[in-house]
């Protein structure tokens, strides 16, 4: 894991910008000394003081107000101590260059949660879940993120460990001491331990899963045929006008993105230039981007005029849509239709009908999406997760699988149960590398 540091770090911690009030964080051990040079004092433990902050020359700085967290009640385990001043931009780098020449050094990204880490106050699960706080694009996403920072993924994970530990303590002993008269490994118990972990782990995954989409979100991409009506879905579908419309095919000829939220899952949406075969040199451009988005997509729709449905140019467009791409036919322009068609589903791709003029139909398209992009819990019930996370979930899945096949070689079946341990400690950071440490807080910002 590594030894805590034994140097002081400061940094604002407050974001760029001008704003009433503006923090300069300082952690580090016995702030005593600092803290005279600075303010004059070291302020009473957890009690807001205010105090002048002031230069080499005894000039005021600052007005502010003093918060001191003595070690190890405080946020990183040091001791901290944070002054709440006015938040001018210029005046908060002139009270952290203050600090860093009585001592400081400029801390870097995420060192105050690193720290706070290394220092056992928040497991790595925990960590990790600060970021995502600040992160969070829904309150459904803040939510759950700040259920993780209080340990509720990191409980759920040691439960699986807890369980998966208890197995291995009575393969172990069979392993151990085989000279001894013990009783004979209960097999029937150890299946039933083991099917109970399995069980646990794989609620936690797809609670996990859940989490995912809620932290990152999908990338959907509208695409079609010119004139079919993608940019008004887009429009109706954000409830404002950013994408221009007009009766004339190709208006669009570059992407549109919106960030927009079904039930708290935020979906990034991309309007594309209709496909079709173009002359006009920008018109071509637009449609070269439009196929590199649907490269990247999580999920397609394909937007069809409903009057003629699916046509030999649409079907050259599925043709060249990658296997691995989820897809929704959507038949728009249903207010023209003198027949309406329910939902219905034709070969891989679930077929929606629509009307963005109105807003007809567009209930029954949110929901097909949440469907298909795997959104089934509410977020009450989900984890906030990510990549790493799942990439471990999955891997102790794999390993118990693998296990299940083994009960009969002993050796080889505790070998997988130590394993699938290892990756399930891996998350809040009982077993990680060093490295993985520098990359997960390098990407936190300054001062937190």
């Amino acid at each position: 894991m590594g030894a805590p540091s034994s140097d002081i770090i400061a940094a604002i911690a407050t974001a760029q910008g001008r704003a009433g009030i503006g923090i300069v964080r300082i952690s580090g051990p016995a702030l005593s000394a600092l803290a005279e040079q600075l303010i004059g004092k070291i302020p009473a433990p957890r009690r807001a003081t205010r105090a002048t902050i002031v230069d080499g020359a005894g000039a005021a700085l600052d007005d502010c107000i003093a918060l001191f967290f003595p070690a190890p009640h405080s946020y990183t385990g040091e001791d901290v101590l944070e002054l709440h001043g006015h938040g001018g931009p210029v005046v908060l780098q002139m009270v952290l260059g203050r600090a860093l020449e009585v001592g400081a050094r400029l801390a870097e990204p995420g060192e105050f949660t690193r720290r706070a880490y290394l220092n056992d106050k928040l497991d790595l699960a925990q960590a990790e879940a600060v970021a995502d706080v600040i992160e969070a694009a829904t309150d459904s996403a803040a939510r759950c993120a700040v259920r993780a920072l209080q340990g509720d993924f990191s409980a759920a994970v040691r439960e699986v460990t807890e369980g998966l530990v208890e197995l291995r303590m009575l393969v172990e002993a069979t392993l151990d001491f085989p000279e001894e008269e013990l009783d004979p490994l209960d097999r029937a118990d150890a299946r039933r331990r083991l099917a109970d972990v399995r069980n646990a782990l794989a609620s936690a995954l797809g609670r996990a899963r859940q989490g995912s989409l809620l932290r990152s979100g999908m990338n959907v991409v509208l695409a079609g045929q010119p004139n079919v009506g993608k940019s008004s879905l887009l429009n109706r579908l954000a409830g404002e006008e950013l994408a221009i419309v007009t009766a004339i095919p190709g208006t669009t000829r570059d992407t549109v993105r919106q960030a927009i939220q079904f039930e708290g899952v935020p979906l990034n949406i991309v309007d594309t230039a209709g496909l079709r075969d173009a002359r006009d040199e920008v018109e071509q451009i637009g449609i070269s981007r439009t196929w590199s988005e649907i490269e990247r997509a999580d999920l397609l729709l394909l937007i069809v005029d409903a009057r003629v449905g699916v046509t030999a140019a649409d079907e050259a467009i599925v043709a060249r849509i990658p296997a691995r791409l989820k897809r929704v036919v959507v038949h728009n322009k249903l207010d023209l239709m003198d027949e309406r068609t329910d939902l219905e589903e034709a070969g891989s791709a679930v077929h929606v009908f629509t009307s963005a003029k109105t807003g007809e139909g567009l209930d029954r398209l949110k929901k097909t999406l949440l469907t298909l992009v795997g959104w089934e819990s509410s977020a009450e019930s989900v984890f906030m997760a990510r990549e790493r996370h799942l990439q471990a979930l999955r891997q102790a899945s794999t390993r118990l699988a693998t296990a299940e096949g083994l009960f009969d070689q002993v050796e080889l079946f505790a070998e997988e149960l130590r394993l699938a341990q290892r990756d399930l400690e891996g998350i809040t950071g009982e077993f990680t590398a060093d490295d993985l440490l520098g990359e997960i807080f390098s990407r936190f910002c300054i001062g937190k």
